[in-house]
């Protein structure tokens, strides 16, 4: 299990994400009709990420594909799907706020 990087809430309920070496790789930001969009490091949009059932939540492309899927885990934690069920990594509250992820 290797630390991959962190995510730390953003202005106006935004998420800003880094990679393991604390360079920022992209932003979630709140959609219109709820969920979030997500960008890359260079502002592009390149999914996004809606509620599912029972705390889940999808993720998709830029195309609308469904790409994977997190659900929650034990004591705020998450745990990270691709779209074959296959478990994929795993996030844990930091422990300044904020999520720290890590691959499988």
């Amino acid at each position: 299990m290797s630390k991959k990087g962190y995510s730390r809430p953003g202005l106006f309920g935004g998420i800003n994400h880094y990679d393991a070496n604390g360079r920022k790789v992209g932003e979630s930001r709140p959609s219109l009709f709820g969920g979030m969009n997500d960008y890359d490091a260079s502002g592009r949009k390149v999914g996004e990420s809606r509620r599912g059932i029972f705390g889940s939540v999808n993720h998709y492309d830029s195309k609308g594909h469904k790409v994977g899927e997190s659900r929650p885990g034990i004591f705020g934690g998450v745990n990270h799907y691709d779209n074959k069920g296959q478990k994929k990594g795993h996030s844990n509250p930091g422990f300044f706020g904020g999520m720290n992820h890590y691959d499988d």
